[in-house]
């Protein structure tokens, strides 16, 4: 139970109204292949009844933000998975909504297009409000400031995206030295449990005391001129956390 405010205005007592302050980006966009990516935009407008003499700089302007002017003429169909992307991106800012979601944008993309989606999805956050659904972990780290994380309908998580990283420690170090030792004089340092060679001079160290083993590290590399050149403690990844969270 309970209800959700646009500003100020309830979503269960005046859904049409309040509905207007929204954007919305579904998983699959909601595009119409056969027209152009300017005559789509004209119906998005006229769904969102947008003033006849507004139609037009809104649809320059969205296009300018998302970054497709030069496929104005252009079949939606004909287009990449990124650029019809834009395009429902475009439709979703359109009437220049106060919040904005965007459930699984990147779905379905090459690397290359993931990179540029998000980067404009935080450029457009810059501007309003909004909210990410998605169930691909680091595309959070890469995209929000926020984060709210639902475990089978309950809240498991709500903080920042640097409290969520730090959320869960791991009880390994990562240490690179210019002068690399033997991988059994690392093991013999106090409050170190066990040593993992990642390649060169770097060296993957679990510990039982984060602070004796880091400062055993430190005496050991100056006494025996190790060359300490990188020493920190790892961080979880995102999909570890979320495991870790959803137990709880």
């Amino acid at each position: 139970e309970g209800d959700v405010y646009i500003k100020g205005i309830s979503i269960s007592k005046n859904p049409v109204e309040a509905k207007r302050h929204i954007g919305f980006l579904p998983q699959v966009p909601p595009l119409h292949p056969d027209l152009t990516v300017e005559e789509y935009l004209e119906y998005c407008a006229e769904l969102r009844h947008i003033p006849d003499r507004e139609v037009k700089k809104a649809i320059e302007a969205v296009m300018i933000r998302c970054g497709i002017s030069h496929f104005a003429k252009r079949v939606i169909h004909n287009l990449s998975g990124g650029y019809q992307q834009r395009v429902g991106i475009a439709q979703a800012i359109i009437h220049n909504p106060e919040l904005v979601i965007f459930d699984e944008p990147t779905n379905g993309l090459y690397p290359n297009q993931i990179v540029e989606i998000r980067h404009l999805i935080k450029e457009i956050a810059e501007e309003r409000t909004v909210i990410l659904s998605t169930h691909i972990l680091p595309e959070v780290q890469a995209t929000c400031d926020y984060i709210r994380m639902i475990e089978q309908g309950n809240m498991v998580f709500s903080g920042t995206v640097e409290e969520f990283d730090n959320y869960i420690q791991p009880n390994t170090l990562v240490v690179s030295l210019g002068a690399a030792p033997l991988v059994a004089d690392i093991q013999e340092l106090p409050g170190v449990v066990r040593v993992e060679e990642l390649g060169g001079p770097r060296f993957r160290i679990q510990f039982s005391d984060v602070k004796e083993a880091m400062n055993s590290i430190v005496e050991a590399s100056y006494t025996r001129d190790w060359q300490l050149m990188e020493l920190q403690q790892e961080k979880s990844s995102l999909d570890t956390i979320f495991a870790e969270l959803s137990k709880k």
